[in-house]
């Protein structure tokens, strides 16, 4: 059984509040978890000591046993210095999707092509008065 520290939500609509639990990877977020070793509360100020609190027992215990966290509980825990935890890194998000390069591509072939006739039309013009005088 995969386990994993994750955070429940709780609270009303625009009031969260999070449990950190330990639960089975494989159950939903708010649904069935085996402990409740602490709480989240976002809506507190960052300074305030009752923002997070956990049982680091608890805590170590279930990563001694090999439950995994998330990353923002991992976050949390590496205040306490539970967990290594490092910013993630991917290069990946900040290029443009698929449909964001084709409408690229075609604001370019508008581009192009809105300057060539545009040096192409005096030529053009040139061309017809050139003719009459050969006649």
């Amino acid at each position: 059984m995969a386990l994993k520290i994750r955070l429940a939500r709780g609270g009303a609509k625009k009031r969260p509040y999070y449990s950190i639990v330990i639960a089975d990877a494989r159950s939903p977020r708010d649904g069935r978890f085996i402990e409740k070793i602490g709480a989240f509360n976002p809506m507190l100020a960052k300074d305030d000591e009752k923002r997070l609190t956990f049982d680091a027992d608890r805590a170590k215990y279930w990563l001694s046993v090999g439950a995994q966290p998330t990353d923002r509980v991992a976050r949390f825990f590496s205040t306490a210095g539970l967990v290594e935890w490092k910013h993630g890194n991917n290069p990946n998000k900040g290029k443009p999707g698929t449909k964001a390069l084709e409408r690229l591509e075609e604001k370019r072939e508008k581009a192009e092509a809105a300057a060539a006739p545009a040096e192409e039309a005096p030529a053009a013009e040139e061309a017809p008065a050139e003719e009459a005088k050969a006649e």
